[in-house]
C-alpha cells in the first residue's frame, strides 16, 4: 500500500484579487502577481524561481509575513526592525493552512541576515535574559563566522524539524559544495516532517527531487521542472560550451564600447 500523502502546513497561497485597489502599482503590477489566483504548495519543498525583478522574493516575503514571521527574518519571536521596506502584498493573500501546526519555523532572508545576527548579539548582551539565543545557532556569534558559516549555523543548529522554513536565496553565501550539503540538510529535515518554501537562483539548490518548481517571468507564474528552468538551461549551456559562450559574450561586450 502506498504511503498516505502528508498534509502540508500551508496547502496553498491565494491572492484575494477583489480586494486589490489597483494592479498598476507595486507590487501588484508585477507579472507574477497579476497572473495568479492560487499557488498550490508541495508538502515537502516548493521552489520560486525567476530572474531578478520578477517578484519571487516579494511573494516569498508576503507568505512569510502572512504566516506571522518578522519581515526581516528569524523565528516568530523576532520583532526587530531596521528598515521597513516590505510590500503590502501580505495583506492581500490568504494562506490555506493544513490541519497540523509546525513546532518550529524560520524565515531566512539572505539580505537581512546581518541584521538578525546583530539583534541576537544585542539581546544576548542584556542582563538577566536566561539562556543565550546564540546557543540555538551553535553557540558562536554569527558575526564571528564567515558569511557562509553563519548561514549554515542556522540551517544545522537552529532548524530542528517538524517546521515551516521559508528561505529567500539561502545560497547567497554558500559554495557549491555547501549548497550540496544544504540539499542533504533539507532532506534530513523533510524526513522530520518539515515543509520548505525556497526562492533561489541556484540550479544545485533547486534540484531536490520531490518538489514543486514555479517559474516567475514576464509571462506570469507557471509550474515547471528543474530541467526547464532558465537557470538550469543557461548554466548547463555555459558549462557545456564555455569557450564558445565566452567568445560571444566578450565580443558583444567589446562591440558595446
Amino acid at each position: 500500500m502506498p504511503p498516505t500523502p502528508r498534509d502540508p502546513f500551508i496547502r496553498s497561497v491565494e491572492l484575494v484579487r477583489d480586494r486589490i485597489p489597483s494592479f498598476s502599482t507595486y507590487p501588484f503590477h508585477l507579472d507574477a502577481v497579476r497572473s495568479f489566483s492560487s499557488l498550490p504548495l508541495h508538502p515537502k519543498v516548493t521552489y520560486l524561481i525567476g530572474e531578478n525583478g520578477t517578484g519571487k522574493s516579494t511573494l516569498l516575503e508576503a507568505i512569510a509575513i502572512a504566516w506571522g514571521f518578522n519581515p526581516e527574518g528569524g523565528t516568530m519571536n523576532f520583532t526587530f526592525s531596521t528598515h521597513a521596506s516590505h510590500s503590502e502584498l501580505h495583506r492581500y493573500i490568504r494562506l490555506v493552512r493544513g490541519i497540523n501546526r509546525p513546532r518550529d519555523g524560520f524565515f531566512f532572508r539572505a539580505e537581512t541576515y546581518y541584521n538578525l545576527a546583530t539583534n541576537i548579539d544585542e539581546m544576548d548582551s542584556e542582563p538577566g535574559t536566561g539562556r543565550r539565543i546564540i546557543d540555538s545557532y551553535g553557540g558562536k556569534s554569527l558575526h564571528a563566522q564567515s558569511h557562509g558559516e553563519s548561514f549554515f549555523a542556522a540551517f544545522v543548529h537552529r532548524f530542528s524539524g517538524h517546521g515551516l522554513y521559508i528561505l529567500d536565496e539561502p545560497e547567497a553565501a554558500l559554495s557549491p559544495f555547501k549548497q550540496m550539503s544544504m540539499l542533504a540538510r533539507i532532506h534530513s529535515l523533510v524526513g522530520k516532517n518539515s515543509q520548505f518554501i525556497i526562492s533561489t537562483h541556484s540550479p544545485i539548490l533547486m534540484s531536490y527531487p520531490d518538489a514543486a518548481h514555479y517559474q516567475l517571468s514576464a509571462s506570469g507564474l507557471h509550474k515547471t521542472t528543474l530541467e526547464d528552468t532558465d537557470h538550469y538551461i543557461v548554466t548547463k549551456q555555459f558549462m557545456t560550451n564555455r569557450e564558445r559562450m565566452l567568445k560571444h559574450l566578450l565580443e558583444d561586450a567589446a562591440n558595446e564600447e
